[in-house]
């Protein structure tokens, strides 16, 4: 059966992973040891040595006409400027370009107040020296785990035909593995490795308390859209330097992306019924909500509605999450708001647990439902096999 994010113990395990992430230079036993996050502490002018991701290379010139390299610097903490102001000298590599890995020696200084590095050798990092893991931000969780729980909510379809699409889908290894590695943004919300695949099985456990509290959704049709609503994701965007939008991504989008995946699959399905395609396809179509957020069309079914809600509040919550963790790491006290948060309005935010003094001080603690969810489910799902959806 499916089960939710926060369930049968992963509770705890987030909380676990939220502190491995705020405290993430704290760990030990990785092939990198220094990150981007711990610079701003650093000595200025004392040397460090340090593997990074090239999001950007520039070579530019002083106001004096001397020439300088310029980089744009990455993993999975932030990113950094970084300058070697002698790109002639034999210790700077000159075999590299954005999306490669190199290995810098160097030191902080700090221009208008921000932190950059001054690079004294550069070179090209060994394929084994770090891991990608390291480079770009991912998800907390069990990517394993994450992948049998969406596996679980599919199973757990009473209706043969959505069942099949999306197990037509996703036992494609191509399409598999990119929807286990992918973001779901840019930057938005949930911008890491798996973020995708964690966006969407943290759906699939609200999709289940709505659809088991509205009797007038069709679960099944409910999550079907929930696993297909960002398919074009994956190929909408690149994560191999960075998380950036690929040339078909800009020009189509996700949304036609993610239509043209489920047309094409749906043809090869014999006797696929005509009326769950259209169903299926105008929830990928309307799951932004409106025009002016990109959607094609508005949602006008109860299933479309739902998706647009729930999936709308997970990324909301999780661009809350965010501004707390950031609040953390830049040491705000407890009666402080956060900065200004972009995607809820340029609003200020503040964390009502840490200011109350309840739970734990990083006010995030989440409490284990796994029983009662397990329970809901069940019953979802004894009541999905005695009246299974129509869809034709």
């Amino acid at each position: 059966m499916p089960i939710g994010i926060f369930s049968h113990g992963l509770a705890r395990e987030y909380e676990t992973n939220f502190l491995a992430r705020v405290n993430c230079c704290m760990l030990a036993g990785r092939m990198k040891d220094i990150y981007i996050a711990d610079l701003a502490s650093f000595e200025e002018g004392k040397p460090f040595d340090g593997f990074f991701l090239v999001l950007a290379k520039q070579l530019r010139t002083t106001r004096t006409n001397k020439p300088y390299l310029n980089l744009m610097l990455g993993d999975k903490t932030g990113q950094v400027e970084a300058r070697a102001w002698e790109p002639g000298d034999p210790r700077i590599a000159k075999n590299f370009d954005r999306g490669d890995t190199v290995k810098v020696r160097g030191c902080t200084a700090r221009f208008d107040d921000r932190c950059q590095i001054k690079i004294d050798q550069l070179r090209l990092a060994l394929p084994l020296e770090v891991d990608k893991s390291d480079l770009l931000p991912a998800t907390a969780f069990d990517v394993d785990v994450l992948w049998s729980q969406l596996l679980a909510s599919v199973e757990s379809l009473a209706n043969p035909d959505l069942k099949g699409l999306l197990m037509a889908i996703l036992t494609d290894p191509v399409i598999a593995d990119a929807y286990r590695e992918a973001p779901a943004a840019r930057g938005l919300h949930h911008a890491w490795l798996g973020g995708l695949l964690e966006h969407v099985v943290s759906l699939l456990g609200l999709a289940e308390r709505v659809a088991a509290h509205y009797p007038i959704l069709d679960r099944d049709l409910l999550i079907t859209g929930v696993i297909l609503h960002d398919i074009g994701k994956i190929r909408e965007l690149s994560w191999t330097a960075g998380f950036e939008y690929t040339l078909e991504g800009v020009l189509l989008g996700h949304i036609q992306m993610g239509v043209d995946l489920v047309e094409k699959t749906i043809a090869t399905l014999p006797d696929f019924p005509g009326k769950l395609r259209t169903l299926v396809l105008h929830m990928i179509l309307s799951h932004h909500g409106k025009l002016e957020f990109g959607s094609p069309k508005l949602p006008m079914i109860p299933e479309a509605l739902a998706l647009n809600f729930i999936d709308d509040f997970d990324a909301k919550m999780q661009a809350v999450t965010n501004e707390f963790e950031k609040s953390l790491r830049e040491g705000k006290a407890h009666d402080e708001l956060t900065g200004k948060v972009w995607s809820l309005d340029n609003r200020q935010l503040l964390n009502t647990r840490r200011w109350l003094g309840e739970g734990r001080e990083q006010g995030t603690e989440i409490r284990d439902q796994g029983a009662d969810i397990r329970e809901q489910q069940e019953a979802n799902i004894d009541s999905a096999d005695s009246t299974a959806p129509s869809g034709s």
